[in-house]
């Protein structure tokens, strides 16, 4: 077996594995409750790998009500640590499905966009916020100035890179929406 034939085998493998814990740790998602805050993360094509996991455990620490998944057809549960259990979580086709939903119940949502918007410390977020986060490398999956509903925010950033990692900026905005809207328990 050469090489790159033995490395394929081993990611199919390692996919395979994912899917089958993801499938048995969604049985235990359909048990979970909502957190103390109002605030949700829409997750927006992610891909299944290691940031989707690592969104659930900020998601639990900083206690927001729910995740919603875009596009998303499974995920490695395995870097959530146990929190993919204790938050709920609700997964969509498409966007305005989304959409649809989240602005029905009264939230603003907004999508975080390097360089783009307002900065999310300069802004006061409501407490029905929600926190929309794209693919690692692609962004969003829609167009936002077709969605009326929808605000840029950004995190400033003072280095070179031109943006952050996907599960760090989550944590930053929940910290942020937990520090504006007080803590809950």
């Amino acid at each position: 077996m050469s090489g790159p034939h033995k490395i394929r085998q081993m990611m199919k493998a390692e996919r395979a594995a994912a899917q089958r814990r993801f499938r048995r740790h969604r049985n235990h998602n359909k048990l979970a409750y909502p957190g103390c805050h109002q605030c949700v993360v829409v997750l927006d094509h992610l891909k299944p790998t290691f940031n989707i996991g690592k969104i659930f455990r900020s998601a639990e620490a900083f206690g927001c009500k729910e995740m919603h998944l875009v596009g998303i057809d499974f995920f490695d549960p395995a870097p959530a640590m146990g929190a993919f259990k204790w938050v709920p979580a609700f997964f969509y086709a498409r966007f305005n499905t989304c959409y649809a939903d989240l602005v029905s119940r009264g939230y603003t949502l907004f999508i975080l966009e390097p360089g783009k918007g307002e900065p999310v410390m300069d802004i006061c977020l409501p407490e029905k916020s929600a926190f929309i986060l794209g693919h690692e490398e692609f962004g969003i999956s829609f167009e936002p100035d077709l969605y009326d509903r929808v605000r840029r925010l950004t995190i400033p950033q003072y280095g070179r890179s031109d943006s952050l990692n996907v599960s760090v900026a989550a944590s930053i905005v929940l910290y942020e929406y937990v520090r504006q809207n007080g803590v809950s328990r």
